[in-house]
């Protein structure tokens, strides 16, 4: 279990972190989340110890976390870094060598890693003749082939297509499963909400929410309706509570609502005459909460 308690760094009059605490128990994964600035990379590099904290501790397992725990930890830096002569097979054993495992011992996991992350090009063939999505597929694998106990990425689905977003989801589950600790940041909420058991937003450096995915989208309340019905957007739009309506272009209402309980009146007039195709009521998305907090709205 990795244990952050307290955290705080500051670079002269400047806080990039404030009193940050969280924890991530084995096979559980956390998403930190925040606008460019907020404190997530500098959060990365303080548990990482490429940068002293002013306040707090970080602990692996119950212990202050140290340099014989690194060979247990994956990272992918957001600035990706690979060398670019030399060949696929060599750049993995080398980082894998680097967190105390033989060749033999990685070796033969290279082809399967490499089939689960689809990686067009065989194992000898260098690193820069590889498409730039390939080379960061490598770079994925090299942080996980020696199967890390504490996973940190740094934005890892930037620049990733739809299809290699979900491998990389797969193998962040797969590690999960066997008992992996894992934490990334993303600009992606779609992601943090699909793979996330808990959830940290920072802004400047301070922590603005906390808490299971689901637990924090329903403590906005179900203010986001979807309707298809016989009610027309005026109809909907002159009902006391309701803010918007976008009528979609299959004819059904996308409506925010001022609370919850205006739902139901909606709901009463919507099926006076029995059944309707859709009614739909939804807490904000992810996307959207982190819109609201990022503008410092609803604090």
């Amino acid at each position: 279990m990795l244990q952050v308690k307290n955290l705080t760094k500051t670079f002269g009059d400047y806080t990039a972190v404030n009193d940050l605490s969280f924890e991530i128990p084995k096979g559980q994964i956390l998403g930190l989340i925040g606008q460019n600035g907020a404190g997530k990379t500098t959060t990365f590099r303080l548990i990482l110890d490429f940068l002293t904290p002013d306040n707090g501790e970080i602990l692996w397992d119950g212990h202050q976390i140290g340099s014989k725990d690194y060979n247990i930890i994956g990272y992918l830096p957001e600035e990706r870094g690979l060398y670019p002569k030399i060949s696929i097979q060599e750049q993995l054993l080398y980082f894998a060598e680097l967190r105390g495992k033989s060749r033999k011992e990685i070796e033969p996991k290279i082809d399967e890693w490499m089939e689960k992350f689809q990686v067009k090009g065989k194992k000898t063939d260098k690193v820069k003749s590889l498409s730039k999505g390939n080379q960061q597929k490598v770079q994925l694998i090299s942080t996980l082939i020696h199967e890390p106990k504490l996973v940190i990425l740094d934005e890892p689905f930037s620049g990733l297509d739809p299809v290699n977003a979900e491998l990389l989801k797969d193998g962040i589950i797969e590690l999960k499963s066997k008992g992996s600790s894992v934490i990334f940041s993303s600009h992606n909420m779609d992601n943090v909400e699909k793979i996330c058991d808990n959830l940290i937003m920072l802004r400047n450096g301070e922590t603005v929410l906390d808490g299971k995915v689901f637990e924090i989208r329903e403590s906005f309340g179900r203010t986001k309706l979807f309707l298809d019905s016989a009610m027309s957007p005026m109809e909907v739009m002159n009902i006391a509570g309701v803010l918007d309506v976008v009528e979609q272009p299959d004819g059904s209402l996308n409506i925010t609502l001022e609370n919850a309980e205006v739902g139901k009146e909606i709901f009463a007039l919507a099926t006076k005459n029995g059944y309707i195709p859709m009614f739909n009521q939804q807490p904000p998305t992810l996307e959207e909460i982190f819109k609201m907090k990022a503008g410092g709205k609803h604090e």
